[in-house]
């Protein structure tokens, strides 16, 4: 399971409504990301959040890739949650668990 899929199952099992919004360009076969940098959009109890999803090991890169985004100030101010989530599973641990850092 991606981090992206884990992200998904994690969100609607909370009761938020998620979606994938990053898109695929098959001509130059890469990802674009919503804005430059957010995979997942879910809304839900009067939040947004805007995830970028990876594993706990590229977090901090994700983390100063959305902290450069020219969009951040605009989501800010709309009110979304912006956010890393790196996904990681512990030695001897059977269940993989996100560590989420807040970006705004």
């Amino acid at each position: 399971m991606t981090p992206t899929q884990r992200t998904l199952k994690k969100l609607r099992d909370a009761g938020y409504v998620a979606e994938v919004v990053e898109r695929w360009n098959p001509h130059a076969k890469v990802r674009h990301d919503l804005f430059g940098g957010i995979d997942v959009l879910a809304v839900g109890f009067g939040v947004t959040y805007a995830i970028q999803c990876t594993t706990q090991p590229n977090a901090k890169r994700r983390v100063e890739k959305l902290k450069a985004l020219p969009a951040l100030p605009f989501l800010v101010a709309a009110g979304w949650r912006i956010e890393v989530w790196g996904w990681a599973k512990k030695k001897g641990e059977k269940q993989w668990l996100p560590h989420a850092t807040v970006i705004a």
